[in-house]
């Protein structure tokens, strides 16, 4: 990658033939962002939801680039109910799955990039990092810098397509947050619009 600090990880990623991957976390409750809709002139358009204590969906996900490759998105979906010992979201034993699951899936080295959450930084996570470094290497963004991860892109765009869905419960909100990440993995141009939306570039 080519922007101030992030310029190592370009060389890195040339010599290693390696995919520049960027993580990253969201989550969405019952209460939908705002939206744009149709309405009467003069008339703002209420759509009353359920919002509080329904629960929580947590997404973790992973933009991939690689030049001459297609760009890709790998995630998990988890939900929380409010159940007695139920995880209310992702923690470091998920982020590494989800890397092993990526070095699966794009069958080659990785550098990953993502920000400096304290989940990140746990020690068995640290020891994981120097366990496989033949064929992982783990940049850190600097501090509150979303808008140099092109995964923050894709949580706009998903969070925008279900604006103006009024759930009646939290197993919709899964569905269409799933049916839209399911529709952008077919969409590499979408995906390679979140990282130039950063002015990121890739080295070849």
């Amino acid at each position: 990658m080519e922007a101030g600090g992030l310029a190592a990880g370009k060389s890195t990623a040339a010599v290693n033939n390696a995919w520049v991957v960027f993580e990253d976390e969201a989550g969405q409750s019952m209460t939908p962002p705002r939206a744009r809709t149709w309405g009467r002139q003069g008339v703002t358009p209420v759509v009353r939801v359920r919002g509080r204590g329904s629960g929580r969906v947590s997404m973790a996900g992973m933009t991939c680039y690689k030049p001459g490759e297609r760009s890709r998105l790998i995630y998990a979906i988890r939900e929380y109910r409010g159940r007695k010992d139920e995880p209310k979201g992702f923690g470091w034993k998920d982020c590494r799955d989800l890397i092993i699951r990526a070095h699966i899936q794009l069958g080659g080295p990785i550098i990953l990039v993502w920000d400096n959450l304290r989940m990140h930084l746990v020690a068995p996570l640290r020891e994981f990092f120097e366990a496989n470094t033949a064929w992982l290497t783990v940049f850190q963004l600097p501090t509150y810098a979303p808008d140099l991860n092109p995964q923050e892109g894709v949580w706009s765009l998903v969070k925008r397509g279900i604006g103006n869905l009024a759930a009646a419960d939290l197993s919709q909100i899964t569905r269409a947050v799933k049916r839209k990440l399911k529709m952008l993995q077919y969409r590499p141009e979408v995906i390679d619009g979140c990282l130039a939306g950063t002015g990121l570039t890739l080295g070849t």
